[in-house]
């Protein structure tokens, strides 16, 4: 019996600890594969689209317009920004619509290494990983991988891949405003359409354009480019 209780332990302290910091430290140098998203979209049947670019080979005006939508304080913050998670609590008791206010990080964690579904146990992962990659990547391969492995549309993931169906140009080639589209889309990529988008979001691209030229002039973006 005794037996038996050591092989367990050591089972979870090696699922439950030394793999993950493994993962971590392997994501560092090698591109993340396939996520439990894109597992999800192919078994819905919304194909599979995603090409690996090196951070240098995305246009900055994209990493301005996803800090300026998402994330303003990316450089800034270690992981959690506490003042967007107070605001998102306000709001939430106050209003009938839920507001997060995770970081880039934060969803770059869930987004590589976790499940889409939101619940207890998946936050609490969520920010075990957010605190290793902080730790063991940076922000520069943060931002990389996140910019890489989010869903831009039915089974289109990363900047590659949504710059050339959306515009037909390479992620290097976006301009400000198409950067702006795709930033815009973020939260709801299967609803919203960043090649033709509706009055909402062509009224929140151009917000997120406007503050993107604040994110450069602050040089808010300092960490990563």
């Amino acid at each position: 019996m005794r037996r038996l209780l050591s092989a367990v332990l050591i089972l979870v302290l090696v699922v439950g600890w030394i793999g993950p910091v493994l993962t971590v430290a392997l994501y560092r140098v090698v591109p993340p594969p396939i996520t439990f998203l894109m597992v999800q979209r192919v078994v819905e049947g919304r194909g599979f689209s995603r090409t690996w670019v090196p951070l240098e080979d995305i246009s900055p005006t994209l990493v301005r317009a996803v800090i300026a939508a998402e994330d303003a304080r990316f450089c800034r913050h270690m992981g959690f920004d506490l003042e967007a998670i107070e605001k998102a609590i306000e709001y939430n008791a106050r209003g009938k619509k839920v507001r997060g206010g995770s970081t880039i990080s934060q969803q770059t964690a869930k987004n590589v290494f976790l499940w889409p579904r939101r619940d207890w146990v998946r936050k609490g992962l969520e920010t075990y990983f957010t605190v290793l990659i902080e730790l063991g990547w940076g922000k520069r391969r943060i931002m990389e991988v996140y910019l890489n492995s989010i869903e831009w549309g039915p089974g289109v993931y990363g900047a590659e891949a949504a710059a050339r169906k959306n515009f037909g140009v390479s992620a290097k080639d976006l301009t400000p405003a198409q950067a702006a589209r795709l930033a815009a889309i973020v939260p709801k990529p299967l609803s919203w359409r960043a090649a033709r988008p509706g009055p909402y979001v062509q009224r929140r691209s151009g917000a997120i354009n406007r503050n993107a030229r604040a994110v450069r002039r602050e040089g808010l973006t300092d960490c990563v480019l």
